[in-house]
């Protein structure tokens, strides 16, 4: 039951985060909410390099859904424990840039911990 649970969890973090990056792929202004104050969405070589994140953001959710269909739990959790230093990293560079708590916290922090709790659901089953 708890792997049931675990890898419908990990499916949409893995969707969630495909969704999120063609958002920012397709429209760099996204990036504003990622948290960190002033982002220059506007300019052009900065767009780039949010092009550039979106596509590893995207491949990332691509991993875990590769993952989810033919790997193992075990295997799957511990992606997904590693995967984890992802959002845990975005929540310090936007604290780190004096973003909002709530993109420290209920974004990027919260994303860790949600992540965190299916590689231990995962590891344990």
């Amino acid at each position: 039951m708890l792997v049931n649970v675990a890898n419908v969890l990990a499916g949409l973090v893995g969707l969630s985060i495909i969704v999120i990056s063609a958002r920012a792929f397709r429209a760099p202004q996204a990036a504003v909410g990622f948290g960190i104050p002033g982002t220059p969405t506007e300019d052009r070589t900065f767009q780039a390099w949010l092009s550039v994140k979106a596509v590893r953001d995207m491949a990332s959710g691509l991993f875990i859904l590769i993952l989810l269909a033919g790997a193992t739990p075990h295997l799957l959790g511990w992606f997904m424990l590693a995967a984890a230093a992802i959002p845990a990293g975005d929540a310090l560079i936007v604290w780190r840039s004096n973003g909002p708590r709530t993109a420290v916290y209920g974004i990027h922090g919260a994303t860790a911990l949600v992540m965190l709790a299916i590689s231990v659901l995962l590891l344990v089953a």
